[in-house]
């Protein structure tokens, strides 16, 4: 079975392909990373291709997709999620959700309690604690980076971009890693897909935390003669 993951929820556009036999594991089959906040739309696509080609497999080969659902801005979000749907429904096969905060998690591979914060512009960050790698202890939230250690134990660690933009506000000097890797995406999703243990697969739907800065024009004022 090939699993195809990429997420672009935040700056990076990251793809990932998979080789898995249930009961056996899953093997690596090709990856293509670039890190751009304005070139999603672009870049997405051509990567997605690309590793499918190097592999030497196609889009009708895959057997599922994998994508990161955020939290993230909306504009970079939805590039993933519109494409992952549209491939799902046109390959006819299921399309599941991993939370972005989750993935640099499990990359962390770390086994004591820790958080991960990312970018979420406006002097704000995106963040979620965690008693381990995959263990999510609390449910993602956005706020000042002083939110993520509020109600925390002294020290506790902080990984991801978001950690290294406020380092003064939340401390420590390894801060990695700062960005999502489709790798991760796909091994937590394998790992899930296995029936072990691990963060939850959610439908692919964004987790914005945040209104859209657009908003529905309200009824017209009436004028009044003066």
């Amino acid at each position: 079975m090939l699993v195809l993951a990429f997420d672009t929820a935040t700056a990076a556009i990251t793809v990932a392909l998979y080789e898995w036999v249930p009961g056996e594991g899953a093997l690596r089959r090709g990856a293509a990373e670039a890190v751009d906040r304005r070139r999603h739309t672009e870049l997405l696509t051509p990567s997605i291709a690309r590793v499918l080609a190097d592999a030497g497999a196609a889009p009708a080969d895959l057997s599922t997709i994998v994508v990161g659902v955020g939290p993230g801005p909306y504009t970079g979000l939805r590039v993933g999620l519109v494409t992952a749907r549209a491939m799902g429904e046109a390959l006819s096969v299921p399309v599941h959700g991993v939370c972005t905060l989750d993935a640099i998690a499990w990359a962390s591979g770390r086994d004591e309690p820790f958080a991960v914060a990312t970018d979420a512009r406006r002097k704000e960050v995106y963040w979620a604690r965690y008693d381990s790698y995959g263990v999510r202890a609390t449910e993602p939230a956005v706020g000042p980076a002083s939110d993520v250690l509020e109600g925390a134990p002294d020290g506790l660690p902080v990984v991801g971009e978001g950690a290294a933009l406020y380092a003064s506000v939340l401390g420590g000097t390894d801060h990695e890693p700062l960005l999502p890797t489709a790798t991760a995406l796909a091994e937590l999703a394998v790992t899930r897909l296995s029936g072990e243990r691990g963060p939850e697969l959610l439908p692919p739907e964004p987790l914005y935390l945040r209104r859209p800065d657009a908003k529905e024009p309200g009824p017209r004022k009436k004028v009044t003669p003066a």
